[in-house]
């Protein structure tokens, strides 16, 4: 269910729309303005980002469940991390995992 306003936007995330961007790894558009996107994974237990990910500008994400391994690092549930701009990574997970996440716009 989605409730909008000219000045604020709320939608339940497992209610928006999924849509598969790599085998075991799904994505949900969150509400976007013009100075950032928001967005949500679900990766499958084994899953891997299919690319390494290169940032135009600013990202962040937040591990909500499960534990992702990142640039080397184990990153479980209440992980919060910033790239920079022109930072690169390629999440995977071993168990499945969730993160919520925003990347702001230049």
């Amino acid at each position: 269910m989605s409730h909008d306003s000219d000045d604020m936007q709320i939608v339940h995330v497992d209610e928006v729309d999924p849509t598969e961007v790599a085998p075991g790894i799904v994505r949900r558009r969150l509400p976007a303005t013009a100075r950032a996107r928001g967005w949500m994974y679900d990766f499958a237990p084994g899953a891997e980002w299919p690319d390494v990910d290169v940032h135009d500008s600013e990202e962040r994400y937040y591990v909500v469940s499960g534990e992702f391994v990142d640039r080397g690092r184990r990153l479980g549930a209440g992980s919060y991390v910033v790239f920079a701009p022109g930072s690169a990574h390629r999440p995977r997970t071993e168990t499945g995992a969730r993160m919520i996440g925003i990347t702001l716009l230049g």
